[in-house]
């Protein structure tokens, strides 16, 4: 599945301002004074991972991009090189200066469900993602964590779902609206029936037997007056999905997204994850 690059822009914010800071220091920690660096990007969308991994590693860096989606690869094209303090291209790469660090960045377009292999070059030293790994299913996981024990690599990856969600005020269709919306996070979204909110804990338990150290931290949005436009589009999605379960009557959604769109602050709980190999 994709996503436009209008949410993705909406979120970045709030994507940011959620991360543990902690973990991202951990990962600065790790890779100190290994240079140039080499790191994956999976599922990227419009580089929103990018801009905010780049300040935690050492000064020169090789970024390779991958998504399925060519509009959302062209985008963060576009945004990088906005970002950026300078900006060039040479070939398909684009050459960015950001805060004194060098980006060299490659887009590569590929489907993580069939050729994961082809989408992880010879020599990279590590492998990140950011709101990807509720989106997969338990098996895609396993898979996916014996592909990088076979070549010894680590992961960063943030922002993923775990199935907390807190609203103030409350609502009496708060809990049955919940359990909906994660009746309908488990279905396929293009890997298999989805791992939802079980997806930090499942990736937490294959690594470790795979003889990785793994960390975990929080890292919820809390969506208060400043994130307004992003609370709107977060409860109508919200909504639509539970919609589709038709596990909550018409009436009763309708009555909740009215209330929600009058106003919320929520919480809505993200784990990340940094997995190093023994």
């Amino acid at each position: 599945m994709s996503f436009s690059p209008e949410w993705l822009a909406l979120r970045e914010p709030a994507d940011h301002a959620a991360r543990s800071a902690g973990l991202m220091a951990r990962l600065g920690r790790h890779f100190a004074g290994r240079e140039p660096i080499s790191v994956v990007d999976l599922g990227c969308g419009a580089g929103s991972n990018l801009r905010g991994t780049f300040a935690a590693l050492p000064d020169a860096q090789d970024w390779r991009l991958v998504d399925y989606d060519p509009a959302l690869l062209a985008a963060a094209r576009e945004r990088l090189a906005a970002w950026a303090d300078d900006a060039r291209a040479e070939g398909d790469r684009l050459l960015l200066r950001k805060d004194g660090k060098s980006l060299s960045v490659a887009f590569h377009q590929a489907d993580l469900n069939r050729d994961l292999q082809a989408a992880l070059p010879e020599g990279a030293d590590l492998v990140t993602a950011a709101a990807l790994f509720d989106l997969v299913s338990p098996a895609w996981i396993d898979g996916f964590v014996a592909v990088l024990a076979a070549r010894g690599l680590p992961l960063y990856t943030v922002l993923t779902y775990d199935g907390t969600e807190r609203w103030d005020p409350p609502h009496p269709a708060d809990a049955a609206m919940l359990a909906a919306f994660h009746a309908h996070q488990s279905t396929d979204k293009g890997f298999g029936p989805a791992a939802g909110p079980k997806a930090t804990g499942a990736m937490a338990k294959t690594f470790a037997a795979a003889g990785y150290d793994v960390e975990r931290a929080p890292s919820p949005w809390v969506l208060g007056p400043a994130f307004a436009d992003l609370a709107r589009e977060l409860v109508t999605g919200f909504a639509g999905a539970v919609r589709e379960t038709g596990r909550v009557s018409g009436a009763e959604i309708d009555a909740w997204l009215t209330a929600r769109l009058a106003g919320v602050t929520c919480h809505v709980g993200h784990e990340d994850l940094f997995a190093i190999p023994r």
